[in-house]
């Protein structure tokens, strides 16, 4: 919430952006029953205004999604005084004597006027019960409160007059405050529009444009091409393969495989089988694959050449017993005829992500939402035949799938690729060109990187139509920027969930935003999901209030694969769509007058570490299963590009940071090892007894400088490279020494990106590597700015 004057709780978002001031008034009459019932006695305005005053901050409570509000009423002494209190586990009349009072220094945002004392522009809202309690009216400016949002205020007012009066010695709980029209609109027009999908599911639409297009190119990997025919003929074989391999429909199947042609023939070949398609990174700890293998009950493994290497070792030490194939079969004979496509309700895929436990747990989906995602990528990106699509994410990320698939649909091309091409902006946006790029997904880290080296005007992407941004919360003054160096490219803020099929909201933005928050809003909710606010019992939250964002409809995944413990905790039964499932996010959100959610963070202990989802309970499970550790916390510093994870650990024994990351590394994929490790005598405790998590983060905070003995910038060139170095990892300038390593300090190799495209590639990500620390880093600018080659 955006903090507002001091003293009183802020109005939720309760106008449209650009909405121009102005004084009205709105009255509502009171029903004869609750206006007997508060006309208590002829002289009694102390306790009108005190039930008003309970009322009202029962409203205001759950209006904004806190336990404490505060408003203000005549001061007992002249001026305003403020009143607050908890509106949690308290009965009515509990909360009329739980009431604080002291002067108020400050305009309000809101007050109460049982005395007929304040004008009208006391605060941006006014409370009042008129004479004789027979009228409740409300007096506001409409540059913050609509005329719609001061009538649904005005019947959350009189069904909590009615709870106060009534029933004094019940617990306060407006859970069902809102009115008809309201919870119309929440779980109507707030949701997805309704699309018939037909009834082809990926592998039945891929077949028919594979059969109508078979000479145009589908994915490309370097120099590598192939066309809709060879994909169709080649994961059509593999498919059949995979069938006399005795896999049948539901099975998973692993694909361990590096990102190239072959792996997206096994994608294919898998989906085609009815299987469930497992993706899994050659590079991944052997036993961290294991235990996916055996969650996943998986017997078979397609694999390429760095793929065979992991699972010899996986078979081997870890004593997994399944099969495990090439992906390629040179020389086989093709197949004519296609396997039955799987239904829609058929499981389709299966990610694992980070589990709080320190377990992972495999987020499986259908082919229903699989291919709804898909269609939606395609109307808001505006695919077409012509388009080329870039692959860029993680084989083991789930945006993986849109990226390949999606261009499928349509008849475009998936262009794969490779790492190093992304760590290198120039041969990034080189690529781009080259290839007539259309469209792109990337973290908002990246954006802004890419955005950087864009605004040299070196170089222009004629063909770029439009950017996917996701894993991130993407800045406002990000998308200003962008909008002033590319004006007719589209930018399409995407959010959703693994266990939801990907994306479940869009943002599509054609121009800045017009509402003017930090970070943009997240949009609206996809076709044919519902997205709604509740609280913790799953009620709907008033139109501005804080609430649990969670998600039904198709694309609601079917849970966690063989895990129905953690599937029970957040897949449950939508309340408002009996017998549909629905998926509790655990993320915070409230809904803005234009229909638009806006993103609040998490609830729990969950972080983005370059964009992938980290629960910070199993990084500090691995960390305690290091052999000597006796006790371990994490905790995240930074964000976007900088967010870096710092461990604690309390050990009988020293534990170098090197063999930890040695320990961490057999357990944890490398985006999960924390960028530092700090060992304590113990975990502080915070007055509560619990490890005192705020005390840890300001030690991270301080550890994010490096561990070697501080010795400042000695040079002009190194003073202004500190500047950058400092901005880039999000450190004060006058913590970066000269023998600090980049990477040591947090750095990742997103943010070196950034570094070298702020320095303007004087330097190599190869260079920066060879000599990390910022003495190093400022000798070689000065060689290469002293070559009269190097320019």
């Amino acid at each position: 919430m955006a903090p507002g004057p001091p003293g009183t709780t802020a109005l939720p978002p309760w106008a449209l952006p650009g909405s121009q001031p102005g004084r009205v008034r709105l009255t509502c009459e009171v029903p004869a029953g609750l206006r007997d019932a508060l006309a208590v006695g002829p002289d009694d305005t102390a306790a009108r205004e005190r039930t008003l005053l309970v009322s009202w901050l029962a409203v205001l409570s759950r209006c904004v999604g806190e336990p404490e509000a505060s408003t203000a009423v005549a001061g007992e002494a002249g001026g305003l005084d403020r009143i607050s209190a908890v509106v949690a586990d308290v009965t009515w009349a509990g909360l009329g004597d739980a009431l604080r009072r002291v002067p108020l220094d400050g305009r309000p945002h809101s007050a109460v006027d049982a005395r007929g004392t304040l004008a009208d522009d006391t605060a941006d809202l006014v409370v009042r019960l008129g004479p004789g309690c027979a009228g409740l009216e409300l007096a506001y400016d409409l540059a913050h409160v609509s005329h719609h949002a001061a009538q649904r205020v005005l019947g959350y007012l009189l069904h909590a007059l009615g709870r106060a009066r009534t029933a004094p010695d019940a617990t306060v709980d407006l859970g069902d405050m809102l009115g008809t029209e309201e919870r119309r609109r929440q779980l109507v027009e707030l949701c997805g529009a309704r699309v018939d999908n037909g009834p082809d599911g990926f592998v039945a639409a891929f077949q028919s444009r594979a059969a109508a297009v078979p000479d145009r190119p589908a994915v490309r990997h370097r120099e590598d091409v192939l066309t809709y025919g060879e994909l169709d003929s080649a994961s059509r074989r593999l498919a059949h393969r995979l069938r006399g391999l005795g896999v049948s429909g539901g099975d998973a199947v692993a694909v361990v495989s590096d990102r190239h042609l072959d792996w997206v023939v096994a994608m294919l070949g898998v989906l085609r089988a009815g299987a469930v398609y497992l993706p899994i990174r050659p590079d991944f700890p052997p036993s961290r694959v294991r235990g996916q293998l055996d969650r996943a009950d998986c017997r078979l493994a397609l694999t390429d050449g760095p793929g065979s290497t992991l699972m010899s070792v996986v078979a081997g030490t870890d004593g997994w017993s399944g099969t495990v194939v090439p992906i390629a079969e040179p020389g086989a004979e093709p197949v004519a005829v296609d396997l039955p496509p799987p239904a829609g309700e058929q499981p389709a895929y299966v990610y694992f992500t980070s589990g709080s436990t320190g377990q992972p747990k495999g987020a499986l989906c259908a082919h229903a939402g699989m291919i709804n995602h898909l269609w939606a990528k395609v109307d808001d990106h505006g695919l077409r035949p012509d388009d080329v699509v870039t692959q860029t994410a993680s084989q083991c990320f789930d945006i993986s799938l849109w990226q390949v698939c999606a261009p499928l649909l349509v008849g475009g091309t998936c262009l794969v690729v490779d790492v190093d091409k992304q760590l290198d902006v120039a041969a990034f946006t080189a690529l781009l060109v080259r290839h007539e790029v259309t469209t792109i997904q990337v973290v908002p880290s990246y954006l802004e990187v890419l955005l950087t080296h864009l605004e040299t005007g070196t170089v222009r992407l004629p063909r770029l139509r439009s950017v996917s941004v996701t894993g991130e919360a993407l800045r406002s003054d990000l998308v200003r920027r962008w909008f002033a160096v590319l004006p007719g490219v589209r930018l399409l803020n995407a959010y959703g969930a693994t266990e939801t099929s990907d994306d479940a909201m869009h943002e599509v933005l054609d121009g800045p935003p017009e509402r003017d928050l930090p970070v943009v809003s997240v949009g609206r909710a996809l076709r044919n999901m519902r997205v709604y606010v509740v609280d913790e019992r799953l009620r709907l939250m008033p139109e501005g209030a804080r609430g649990e964002i969670v998600f039904a409809g198709v694309c609601v995944g079917l849970g966690y694969l063989n895990d129905p413990q953690r599937t029970a905790e957040v897949f449950t039964t939508d309340p408002y769509h009996p017998g549909e499932r629905l998926y509790r996010s655990g993320d915070l959100g409230r809904w803005l007058p234009e229909g638009r959610l806006e993103f609040l963070g998490r609830r729990d202990h969950q972080v983005k570490i370059r964009g992938l989802r980290v629960e910070i309970g199993e990084v500090r499970a691995a960390i305690a299963a290091v052999p000597a550790v006796i006790d371990a916390a994490v905790v995240a510093v930074g964000d976007g590009n900088r967010a870096r994870l710092v461990g604690f650990h309390v050990a009988t024994d020293e534990i170098t940071p090197d063999d930890l990351d040695k320990q961490l590394a057999a357990r944890l994929p490398d985006y999960m090892i924390p960028a530092h490790h700090l060992r304590l005598d113990a975990l502080p405790l915070n007055d509560n007894s619990k490890v005192d998590m705020v005390r840890l983060t300001r030690l991270a905070q301080e550890a994010t400088c490096g561990a070697v003995a501080f010795e400042p910038p000695g040079t002009a060139a190194e003073r202004r490279l500190a500047m950058v170095w400092s901005e880039v990892l999000g450190l004060p300038t006058e913590r970066v020494g000269r023998h600090d390593d980049f990477f040591e300090s947090g750095g990742t190799s997103l943010s070196a990106v950034d570094l070298l495209t702020r320095l303007k590639h004087r330097l190599s990500l190869a260079d920066l590597l060879a000599g990390p620390t910022l003495r190093e880093v400022a000798l070689r600018l000065g060689s290469v700015d002293s070559d009269p080659a190097a320019g």
